[in-house]
């Protein structure tokens, strides 16, 4: 069924989440929506997160701290995406530990509110008076955003000690989140950060600024969850003799071949993968524009409206690939047994294909004009357009993961503030390409678990050819991938975020003397 693009695409007013997942079902000039898979991946795996979550290491250090605390978690909103879904996992995770565990929501935003239910997470929805009340009987008060800031600084006009009890879990790393915290960051009790380079731009604008924290901050880094590492086949809490790593591992193969069966996808196909929000700063749109580049074989050609956009001097871009290419060729030798016969010639006839799968449709995080300034340039590039997968917002992803080759994690500006999707993809085996900034450099290592481009459209032509050869690479991209999935079994599991958060709860709580008052300057 084709629409008019002009008559369909004005999607300002009304329910535009319902409105945009409505008109891809119905217009395939923009692509194909795909999934969800939740229940094919019941089937395949003869395993549903419904059945367990949140299960304790009860002989932990974590454990043992957390047992019989109360706490209070203060959510920004519940949109599917990073900050909230880590919250949630928070929470379930000190419940089954034995802490008393109350959430308090900001906004309603989002599609967690049964999920918290299903969890039996307990939910304050007042805002004011009486979730103050709660917060001040709390061992300690956790806040999931910098958005918290109008929550965190009304509490403590209601409750001048309440700083002390306060760590905020900082969860972006743009000046407009800064400057709307600011007056209160210097307040609580801890700051944490996901990323070192996070907290250096974050001490940076305290310091511009000249506003002196109370302690040193942290660094807490987001995990791999335990529902996902079951389903890659990484060891932990969830394991049976039934469902030892082993079995999983060939489960897992099993899933990826149901999964891209329903897709459409051949098994020469290179499906390459983008999760989260649709808005300008996860880079979309040039992933897309890059894709073009590559299906066009040719990346500065005189019919593309990319080139217009460009600003990069031929010369200079073509010694830069032939640089880059040969360092890849190199990389390929190193893993690939059959590199003498590469070619990397834009000529040839591609015999595999490239599939570019989006999320997340009819997420609330979305941002309605860039969607639909994607589908307008979709709509300009039919061909291209037939590359293109979407699917809906979920926290079901382990699916997707699973039928991935390629990850792509394109943010803009300062770059991604950690990337909790990097490491989940990483888990599955699947490499990564970046953009070469934010905490994605902290976390993929540059030709062992993925490759980086520069961020904007002058990125494009790189990732055009980073691309090109994962699909001419696949044993290379094999190996990146297996290389990604040890950094993730030795950083960034379960095990390593709640030991790091055991030492800040511990900071946090312990009986302040004298000293802890001074104020600490940056």
């Amino acid at each position: 069924m084709h629409v008019k693009p002009k008559a369909t695409m004005n999607m300002e007013n009304g329910d535009a989440e319902g409105q945009e997942q409505a008109f891809l079902l119905k217009n395939s000039t923009y692509g194909s929506i795909v999934g969800p898979f939740g229940p094919l991946e019941d089937r395949v795996l003869e395993w549903s997160p419904e059945k367990r979550f949140g299960t304790c290491d009860s002989k932990g250090d974590f454990a043992h701290f957390v047992r019989s605390r109360r706490l209070v978690l203060v959510f920004h909103e519940l949109s599917m995406t990073g900050a909230p879904i880590s919250m949630m996992e928070l929470a379930t995770e000190l419940l089954s530990c034995g802490a008393t565990i109350t959430a308090v929501v900001l906004s309603k935003k989002g599609g967690l509110m049964s999920e918290l239910a299903r969890r039996r997470i307990k939910v304050i929805e007042d805002r004011a008076d009486f979730s103050f009340k709660t917060a001040m009987k709390a061992d300690l008060v956790i806040a999931g955003s910098a958005v918290c800031a109008s929550w965190t600084d009304q509490y403590i006009a209601h409750f001048p000690a309440g700083g002390s009890q306060i760590a905020w879990w900082i969860m972006e790393n743009r000046r407009e989140y800064f400057d709307r915290s600011k007056h209160v960051l210097h307040r609580v009790k801890m700051l944490m950060f996901l990323s070192e380079l996070q907290s250096k731009q974050w001490l940076n604008w305290c310091q511009e600024e000249n506003i002196k924290l109370r302690s040193q901050p942290s660094i807490v880094p987001l995990a791999v969850n335990d529902e996902l590492a079951f389903v890659a086949g990484i060891p932990c809490s969830l394991n049976t003799p039934l469902a030892s790593p082993e079995k999983m591992i060939e489960k897992r193969r099993l899933l990826r071949d149901a999964v891209r069966k329903e897709m459409g996808l051949k098994d020469s196909d290179m499906l390459v993968m983008s999760l989260s929000s649709i808005n300008a700063g996860k880079g979309q749109l040039l992933l897309l524009e890059s894709v073009n580049l590559m299906i066009d074989q040719d990346p500065l050609g005189t019919g593309s409206q990319v080139k217009k956009t460009l600003d990069i001097r031929l010369d200079e871009s073509a010694l830069a690939r032939k640089h880059h290419l040969r360092g890849l060729v190199k990389k390929s030798c190193n893993a690939d047994a059959s590199c003498t016969n590469l070619v990397f010639d834009s000529r040839r006839k591609q015999e595999q294909a490239v599939k570019i799968l989006i999320g997340s449709v009819g997420s609330k995080s979305n941002k309605v004009p860039y969607v639909e300034a994607i589908l307008r340039f979709l709509s300009q590039h039919p061909k291209l357009s037939e590359s293109v997968l979407w699917t809906p917002a979920t926290t079901r992803v382990s699916s997707l993961y699973a039928a991935a080759d390629v990850y792509v994690m394109n943010s803009q500006g300062v770059g991604e503030t950690f990337g909790r999707v990097t490491v989940e993809a990483m888990a599955f085996g699947v490499p990564v390409l970046g953009t070469d900034g934010g905490g994605t450099k902290e976390i993929v290592e540059q030709n062992v678990s993925g490759l980086f481009h520069p961020m904007g459209r002058a990125g494009n032509w790189l990732l055009a050819e980073n691309l090109r050869y994962m699909l001419k690479n696949p044993t290379a991209r094999k190996q990146m991938g297996k290389d990604g999935r040890k950094q993730v079994g030795k950083r960034y599991l379960k095990r390593h975020m709640y030991g790091r958060l055991v030492e800040v709860l511990t900071r946090c709580m312990r009986r302040q003397v004298a000293s802890s008052r001074s104020l600490i300057g940056f």
